[in-house]
């Protein structure tokens, strides 16, 4: 009886390993993955609001913007993106640049509008 036991068993546990490495290929992953290529885009919601940028007063004499979708404050930089610190931008013109660039991406449907260092080169802002 125990040589037949020292048999099955091992037997045993290979069937349940095949068996358990089976189900890990079942047809719900290969369902999930055909729905997701079957992404629908949506209309971009951003298209056609009512975007605008106030310029703000910024630390040490500086400018931030707020950018306001409809009547809500949407974002409050009173600071550079992307630098270190606290200062805004030197002029109320280079802040106004740099919130025209956001509204570009909200309209775009970029979100969150993140601006870039480059960008901000290459508004000649910095």
């Amino acid at each position: 009886m125990k040589n037949k036991t020292r048999t099955i068993l091992p037997i045993i546990s290979i069937i349940s390993i095949c068996f358990l490495c089976g189900s890990c290929n079942s047809p719900a992953k290969k369902t999930n993955t055909a729905e997701a290529a079957q992404v629908v885009e949506q209309e971009n919601p951003y298209k056609d609001a009512e975007i605008k940028a106030v310029i703000i007063p910024s630390e040490d004499d500086t400018f931030g913007y707020d950018i306001y979708l409809y009547d809500a404050v949407l974002i409050h930089q009173p600071s550079r993106p992307g630098l270190s610190g606290n200062l805004g931008f030197a002029t109320a013109e280079d802040a106004m640049k740099v919130a025209e660039l956001v509204i570009k991406k909200i309209r775009n449907n970029e979100m969150p509008p993140t601006v870039t260092i480059q960008e901000l080169k290459e508004l000649e802002v910095i």
